[in-house]
């Protein structure tokens, strides 16, 4: 019989005393993934295994989730010598590719008559009198044959890495600052791998963006949605605010304001819904709100703490991980985004909190956000 056997990341098997909060919150985001696949979970001494009919399907589900490292199509057998080899021989003939494998035994019931290297040396043996044309290898084997010995045996030869990280929020929330680029779909994947819950926020500045714009982001938060298992979207109109901003603030501030006004409208809607943090795309020094002093402007503007998991990283290693998640393609669409249309010619890169505060008296601050606010589109992903 073929299960799936899951293995859960190292991080939450070192949890100590929290493990068993980690797990359980794991399993749960597991089965909530398989809504709608027939299958039986199962647990031989703190081992996880699936066993289905739709194997491969509920693998490739299972491989998204965050907090699984690896899955492994095991085949099981009873904890018999005879019924092990055979098992074993059966997998060489059936899967072996290449000329050189290695038996690696664990035996985690102590009760088993024999020890993990003496039962290796065993079923290796019996592997090469049985086959043709295939050696031992213990430091380069192009087949790592492995078996656990738990209350029943099973052995497997083919491992495939899952997402990571952590069970999915597990370690609280956050309201991601969503648009159309690059950027901000890989800043809320790496937060949600840490086991932080995703809501996100899009600002939509009609009819300056046009509706593809917004399906866009829709798009994009879908994407991000096959990963955490739903995601909350709002939309926020932005208008308003950028059209006071330009009627009112000098020109070369205009995207320094701006970004002051997204982070406050992000808190204000973080504390409606009781989501504790703020994420965001940026990138020191990519573009000029992004150096030091800018970010320092921004994050003034907030009431509770600003995450941005991509500070520290290069363009192309951005791009990577957006291809690796399958977001690129729908960010690369030219839909242009709230940020890119209000651009002035010559932006301020070293701006003075003390000047910006100045300037901003000028607006009505706490109504323009409470009426952004009171206006916000949500869509369930």
């Amino acid at each position: 019989m073929e299960l799936l056997l899951i293995k859960y990341a190292s991080e939450i098997f070192l949890k100590g005393q929290n493990r068993g909060r980690f797990e359980k919150k794991l399993k749960e985001n597991i089965k909530n993934v398989l809504k709608g696949e027939e299958y039986t979970f199962k647990t031989d001494q703190n081992r996880w295994f699936i066993e289905t009919e739709n194997l491969s399907s509920v693998k490739e589900k299972v491989k998204k989730v965050f907090g699984v490292y690896e899955v492994c199509v095991v085949k099981k057998t009873e904890r018999d010598i005879e019924k092990i080899k055979e098992a074993a021989l059966s997998i060489m003939l059936e899967k072996a590719s290449g000329t050189t494998f290695k038996v690696i035994t664990k035996r985690a019931d102590k009760k088993f008559p024999m020890n993990s290297m003496e039962f290796s040396g065993l079923l290796g043996a019996h592997i090469l009198r049985n086959t043709e044309g295939i050696t031992v290898d213990i430091k380069h084997p192009d087949f790592p044959l492995e078996v656990e010995i738990r209350e029943e045996a099973y052995i497997y030869v083919s491992k495939e890495k899952a997402i990571g990280g952590m069970p999915y929020g597990i370690n609280g929330s956050t309201m991601l600052m969503l648009s159309g680029g690059i950027d901000s779909p890989v800043a809320g994947f790496l937060m949600a791998k840490r086991g932080i819950e995703i809501h996100s926020v899009y600002y939509h500045s009609h009819p300056y963006t046009s509706e593809r714009a917004k399906d866009k982001v829709k798009e994009l938060a879908s994407i991000l949605a096959g990963y955490t298992g739903k995601m909350y979207l709002h939309v926020m109109p932005f208008t308003e605010i950028q059209m006071e901003i330009m009627d009112k603030c000098p020109e070369n501030e205009l995207t320094i304001i701006m970004r002051r006004f997204m982070m406050k409208c992000a808190c204000a809607l973080a504390d409606k819904y009781n989501i504790q943090s703020v994420t965001t795309g940026e990138s020191i020094g990519q573009v000029a709100s992004q150096t030091m002093e800018a970010l320092v402007v921004s994050d003034d503007a907030g009431d509770r703490p600003v995450f941005r998991p991509l500070v520290a990283m290069d363009k192309v290693d951005i791009m990577e991980i957006s291809e690796w998640i399958g977001t690129y393609e729908t960010s690369i669409l030219p839909y242009e985004d709230c940020c890119t249309i209000f651009v002035p010619k010559h932006p301020v890169t070293k701006p003075k909190l003390k000047y910006i505060l100045e300037h901003e008296k000028a607006l009505d601050s706490d109504a323009l956000v409470a009426r952004a606010v009171e206006g916000t589109e949500v869509f369930e992903l």
